[in-house]
């Protein structure tokens, strides 16, 4: 009973551990998958989700082997996780809880990591990540949405007021406050234009830019495409003169989640889980579908990447016949974010 316990394999008459059977340790086989996923479209994705049972392992027992990675396991694994700060302990960021589909999609991988190393096969049971998602309900008005700008663009709190005269701003820490959310300004720019999830904003570069037809290829060279189907789209008038002049990439750093918390908290934005960076991709697609209505949607879910589209020349794409009523709509939003905030784009 010890040796099944412990997942070695053993004779079920006499109680022997096999001989030249042993499973191999489970950090090895992770490891080894890691190495395969090398330059893979889901190499990021790959290695945040397995980075999690890395450190849980190392927390209970980095001499672990597959065959003892049962469903005991994998409960163990579930507790530990929803144990845990999603944030990661960045400051002004406050708590939060990982998601069921996020601790779901880390035994998947898990578990496609063992079945991987020739002669092992996972023996635990898990829920599909889309089974157990919670779609966040919640969806900002363009007044939101402009209020982001503006806590980008004019900080008003109390770390750049003189601390002896209130009613003061301090302008060199105005100025440093501007400084400090340059890139999360940049990102929204580009989520209100381009609808485009938080990962492929993080990728795009310069040779994605293809300025004379006004679009952006949202999937960059080199990158396979996966199921998250990342779709060529056009580029609002108010964001193309970004485009020309933006340098090799897009942003230069890898992401602004910290910056995002901290205006989701002065903003009061909802909490658990409801207004994380997709918010920007979540409400444009909602306001531009209430716009040009549900018989024209079909643009929507072009521009989105949920359909693919079957233009082959990229000057056709601004096309009112493919997408150009939702580029429309969506320049009508930007400027009424800049009535509401001048600068914003």
């Amino acid at each position: 009973m010890f040796l099944a316990s412990t997942g070695a394999r053993h004779c079920p008459t006499c109680g022997r551990p096999w001989e030249a059977d042993e499973s191999p340790l489970l950090l090895s086989v992770i490891a080894d998958y890691l190495l395969q996923k090398e330059r893979t479209a889901g190499e990021k994705s790959t290695r945040t989700r397995l980075g999690h049972v890395v450190r849980y392992v190392n927390e209970t027992n980095p001499a672990v082997i597959v065959a003892a990675v049962n469903d005991d396991f994998a409960e163990g694994f579930r507790k530990w996780m929803a144990a845990r700060d999603a944030s990661g302990g960045q400051k002004g960021a406050g708590k939060r809880k990982y998601s069921l589909s996020t601790i779901e999609g880390c035994l998947l991988q898990l578990a496609a990591a063992i079945n991987s190393a020739p002669g092992q096969k996972s023996q635990f049971k898990f829920e599909q990540p889309a089974d157990v998602a919670e779609s966040p309900s919640y969806r900002a008005d363009v007044q939101t949405i402009a209020r982001m700008f503006e806590y980008c663009l004019r900080p008003d709190d109390k770390s750049v007021r003189h601390w002896r005269e209130p009613h003061q701003i301090n302008a060199k820490l105005l100025q440093l406050r501007v400084a400090e959310r340059a890139n999360l300004l940049r990102y929204l720019r580009m989520a209100v234009a381009t609808w485009a999830r938080p990962d492929a904003i993080y990728q795009v570069k310069q040779d994605q830019w293809h300025s004379a037809a006004r679009v952006l290829d949202l999937n960059p060279r080199g990158r396979r495409q996966t199921r998250k189907y990342r779709p060529t789209v056009p580029i609002a008038m108010q964001l193309a003169p970004h485009l020309d002049t933006m340098g090799e990439s897009w942003l230069p750093v890898s992401s602004i989640r910290a910056a995002w918390d901290k205006m989701a908290i002065a903003l009061e934005l909802p909490s658990g889980g409801q207004a994380g960076e997709k918010l920007i991709r979540r409400s444009m697609s909602t306001l531009v579908r209430r716009r040009i209505g549900e018989e024209r949607w079909r643009q929507g879910e072009m521009m989105l990447g949920h359909v693919k589209a079957s233009i082959s020349d990229i000057y056709a794409i601004p096309d009112p016949a493919n997408l150009g009523l939702v580029l429309s709509a969506t320049e009508d939003i930007i400027r009424e974010i800049e009535e509401l905030v001048p600068g914003a784009f």
